[in-house]
């Protein structure tokens, strides 16, 4: 069994969540509960194979060894039913990397590219700073879960969209989409001619009631119409290895893409990213049973404590990943007067609502992919800072 109750001091490693607190928040004294990295070691199979190529003293250019993609697609077919092609497969320096790859691939300058907001922030980043224009069809809440209004939907993909973006499971509501949502978007994108970009970076963390299904593996006419992104990265914990997959079966979008790849200078990943990657796929599905496993009780932790202790707070419950996305609106207090009481009176670091578009406001998300103590001292910083 791994000790997922286990602290370990992250300071002054470089960790963005840990080290860089004062650049965004103005302080370095708070727990930081934002960024979407858990403060759980890897498995001991992804650190092993790292200190094992480590050991072999010379570091030069790498490419993939032959037995990378049969784990990769071995993983796919036993964790999602997918069975997907070596030769759908290709890589990227990770899933934001891939989003600006395929918006400069698959679009021009001037080209609408939809979302649904409240949204993944670079999704609206990447869609700016490569000039393209954003389309956003905003996500509605009903019962505390995000649903999606296909009437305005279908409206916008009217006005021309050449690319959507999904994110799936959804962040950060940590929605899973049904099936029969997915297989609505997916129709109403091949009526209108949208190519379609699916962010499934969280797709290995769904909980144990749900299921994620990727969009492409519905229906072959998807797969030959939609990228689908995917990574170890938030799954085994390795972000920082910077490797994540491509996944298109339709072969003159993954020439494009690959293209604008060379253009932009990626010639492959780097030596400790191939070697994580593996590993974690190869090696890593028990420990990603029990961390999942553990989060499911962070998250019913925090939802009890919030629901008993913090009048004005609710919670979406998350059906998939480590993020809890709070309603705190019935507080009566703007965006920010939220976070400086969240700094100031609980020092606490929560991402702010607002930085996910338009529906955000009023919302922070939490990250709670830590060890349980860690999560109870956020829980009663949480109270403190609106008590």
């Amino acid at each position: 069994m791994n000790n997922f109750d286990e602290y370990i001091d992250r300071k002054n490693t470089g960790a963005f969540k840990w080290d860089h607190m004062k650049d965004l928040y103005g302080r370095d004294d708070l727990l930081p509960m934002w960024v979407a990295d858990m403060d759980f070691p890897s498995p001991i199979g992804v650190q092993k194979a790292l200190l094992d190529r480590v050991m072999h003293p010379v570091y030069g250019y790498t490419a993939p060894m032959p037995t990378l993609l049969p784990v990769i697609q071995t993983w796919l077919k036993n964790r999602h039913s997918w069975k997907v092609d070596k030769d759908h497969l290709s890589f990227s320096a990770g899933v934001v990397s891939a989003i600006g790859m395929t918006i400069q691939g698959l679009t021009e300058p001037g080209d609408k590219i939809l979302l649904q907001s409240p949204i993944y922030t670079p999704f609206f980043s990447m869609i700016e700073q490569n000039n393209r224009v954003v389309v956003n069809s905003q996500l509605k809440v009903i019962d505390d879960r995000f649903e999606i209004d296909f009437i305005d939907f279908e409206e916008k993909l009217k006005e021309g969209v050449k690319l959507f973006l999904l994110c799936s499971p959804h962040n950060p509501g940590g929605r899973i989409w049904t099936k029969e949502e997915l297989t609505r978007m997916g129709e109403l994108c091949l009526q209108y001619g949208t190519i379609i970009v699916s962010d499934e970076i969280h797709a290995d963390l769904f909980h144990s009631s749900y299921t994620h299904y990727p969009l492409a593996s519905l229906d072959e006419r998807f797969a030959d119409q939609t990228v689908t992104l995917m990574a170890p990265s938030k799954t085994f914990n390795i972000a920082g290895m910077q490797a994540s997959i491509m996944i298109t079966s339709n072969s003159d979008i993954r020439t494009k893409i690959t293209t604008t790849q060379t253009r932009n200078a990626f010639h492959g990943l780097n030596i400790l990213g191939l070697t994580a990657m593996e590993a974690a796929y190869q090696t890593g599905e028990t420990w990603l049973d029990e961390m999942l496993a553990y989060v499911e009780t962070n998250v019913q932790i925090a939802e009890d404590f919030i629901s008993n202790e913090i009048p004005g707070l609710r919670c979406m419950h998350p059906e998939a990943s480590y993020l809890l996305w709070i309603d705190c609106r019935g507080l009566g207090l703007n965006d920010k007067e939220i976070q400086d009481l969240l700094t100031s009176k609980g020092k606490l670091a929560l991402e702010p609502g607002t930085k996910y578009g338009p529906g955000g406001e009023g919302f922070v998300r939490m990250n709670i992919g830590c060890p349980r103590a860690l999560l109870n001292d956020g829980l009663n910083r949480l109270k403190q800072a609106f008590s």
